[in-house]
């Protein structure tokens, strides 16, 4: 039986969290990244070593919004592959979550 297409798709709990993008200036770091897609990323959200993303504390500067309630990253399109590899419910996510109060899913 096909699924009703009325249906809302569920979002992302990424999207109410962003607990892994508040967790350690040194986790958005760039690791299999070419220079092309490393020049996508705009200067201001890129950290003065060029080895990661800018961090605030331990926010990543490209982080919008609060944490646990609502949150975007403002330049996911074109964001690292460590954050790409953070799945929602895996050990980081996890680890990032409890550091921040917030029930593991």
């Amino acid at each position: 039986m096909a699924a009703d297409v009325t249906e809302a798709a569920e979002p992302s709990p990424c999207q109410s969290c962003g607990a892994c993008c508040s967790y350690s200036e040194n986790w958005p770091r760039f690791t299999t990244e070419d220079d092309d897609q490393l020049d996508l990323i705009p200067p201001q959200f890129v950290n003065a070593r060029l080895s990661g993303m800018r961090c605030d504390g331990d926010r990543c500067s490209a982080l919008s919004g609060k944490i646990g309630e609502a949150t975007r990253c403002d330049v996911y399109a074109v964001r690292p592959e460590v954050c790409r590899t953070c799945m929602p419910g895996d050990a980081e996510c996890a680890m990032a979550r409890r550091r921040h109060g917030l029930p593991v899913i």
